[in-house]
């Protein structure tokens, strides 16, 4: 059965993939990996966090954002990320408690839903 997880993709609109590289690779410093020979399209990036994979897939039609799916990210200090995230302009909202985390929700540039925890 199921072992582990190894990565998650959001999915960005071709004119949001600059935007969408910037956003995970630079603001929420995600590191960027080399995407593997043979993978089925050069676009795109892939990122590293901690030991799991974010794909930011290029969706060429249709694309909807994903505004309840999300990817939740484990953060050390949950003040800084929202400021940095007011900063490039994301909304932020309080996710309320949860036991043993305070938590926020914002979005990427294409509007994909994301939450933030940091252990209380």
């Amino acid at each position: 059965m199921i072992q582990a997880i190894d990565h998650v993709q959001v999915a960005v609109p071709p004119a949001l993939e600059q935007a969408a590289v910037r956003f995970y690779g630079g603001l929420l410093g995600l590191v960027r990996l080399e995407k593997p020979a043979g993978t089925d399209d050069a676009r795109g990036a892939w990122f590293q966090a901690g030991n799991i994979q974010l794909h930011v897939g290029i969706q060429t039609q249709g694309f909807v954002a994903a505004t309840k799916a999300h990817v939740a990210f484990v953060v050390a200090d949950l003040d800084r990320v929202k400021t940095l995230l007011k900063g490039d302009g994301r909304p932020v909202k309080d996710g309320g408690g949860i036991a043993g985390f305070r938590r926020i929700f914002s979005e990427d540039p294409a509007g994909n839903r994301l939450e933030f925890l940091q252990p209380a």
